[in-house]
């Protein structure tokens, strides 16, 4: 009886999707209106992410506009901004704001790299806790005589082929956000 990893792939994905996420909001000193996904403006008594109350688009290489379709949140956005701790900076006029994305200096590059290292790392642990889980289901499995032992060993074997596939990937994403940060 075969093992079903359906629900361990779909956690891959996961960690997968997420990474790329994390990756997305890391500058690489060019604009990418995914920078400011994480900025979140006061706005009519609530928070909103700047993409729910305006339009972000990319002016130059590295200059965003930001295009409220209220004009009245144009300050409340460009403190938001401010107050995030991204290096970024903004300033504004009757349209909206333009938002400039710095030149990377050799020791901001090497930071973003250690930060995706990171990111990269916390994927990796979710991918070991996932593995370990599925491993504990799989030995319950024999042992309560739904597998037989070859059963158990083609399963870790088959476990162990896609956790290697889910760290390839996570690699691979790794690698070209650290390339398109050391080419800047």
């Amino acid at each position: 009886m075969a093992y079903n990893f359906t629900e361990l792939k779909q956690e891959f994905t996961n960690v997968e999707d997420w990474l790329k996420k994390e990756f997305s909001q890391i500058s690489t000193g060019r604009a990418n209106p995914a920078l400011l996904d994480s900025i979140s403006v006061e706005s009519y008594g609530t928070f909103q992410p700047i993409k729910n109350i305006a339009s972000v688009t990319i002016e130059e290489a590295r200059t965003l506009r930001i295009s409220p379709w209220d004009k009245g949140v144009i300050k409340d956005i460009e403190r938001a901004i401010q107050q995030s701790g991204l290096p970024l900076s903004g300033s504004s006029d009757s349209n909206g704001i333009r938002v400039t994305v710095p030149q990377l200096t050799a020791e901001s590059k090497q930071s973003l790299v250690k930060l995706c290292k990171e990111k990269l790392e916390e994927a990796r642990v979710t991918v070991r806790l996932e593995r370990q889980k599925c491993e504990k289901d799989i030995e319950v499995r024999e042992k309560e005589g739904e597998y037989a032992e070859d059963d158990k060993f083609r399963a870790k074997e088959e476990l162990q082929k896609l956790v290697d596939t889910a760290n390839q990937t996570l690699e691979d994403l790794f690698n070209k956000k650290e390339a398109d940060i050391t080419t800047v």
